[in-house]
């Protein structure tokens, strides 16, 4: 979502106006329709962009393996720094602070796809489940355990634990 800022940005600090984001990102190799309100605020130093979007993406589940449909909710708050004064057409120096990472280019343009981005993988789970009952996959033979049980007889051979185990047979 590209939005040409310069009216805003000649506004007063602390006036907003607020977009319907309706629209296919590309996030993680994939086109992802994300839905949702952004406010963009003039601040002293730039703007404001805050969002609250959602998503479904296609991932993978760590332990059946099979692809399936996850809601995501994109919560986000960047500020955007102006790299042009809009008003004398000069640069701007943008601050030195490592954590800016997103600019309005020079034709007052900001592009809000790069956050949404990022926000969205970083609302995706590192170990996503299809469900909370997932058997997931059989080590020995590769099955899918939701779909189907296998004959695969598991067991567990670890000689650290061979006390253990005569302890659970003498008994």
């Amino acid at each position: 979502m590209q939005v040409n800022i310069a009216q805003l940005l000649k506004s007063s600090i602390g006036a907003e106006k607020v977009y319907q984001l309706d629209e296919d990102i590309e996030i993680e190799g994939q086109d992802v329709r994300v839905r949702g309100e952004i406010k963009l605020i003039r601040t002293d130093r730039g703007m404001l962009a805050k969002g609250n979007l959602a998503a479904e993406l296609e991932i993978e589940c760590s332990r059946c393996l099979e692809l399936f449909l996850y809601p995501v909710q994109i919560k986000f708050e960047e500020e955007y720094f102006p790299t042009i004064d809009v008003l004398s057409g000069l640069p701007v120096n943008v601050p030195d602070d490592q954590s800016v990472s997103f600019t309005i280019d020079e034709s007052h343009v900001i592009d809000l796809d790069e956050a949404i981005r990022q926000y969205t993988v970083l609302a995706i789970p590192m170990k996503p489940l299809c469900r909370e009952q997932c058997a997931g996959i059989c080590p020995s033979c590769g099955e899918n355990l939701n779909l189907k049980t296998c004959k695969c007889q598991l067991e567990v051979k670890d000689s650290r634990l061979a006390g253990l185990n005569n302890l659970i047979e003498s008994k």
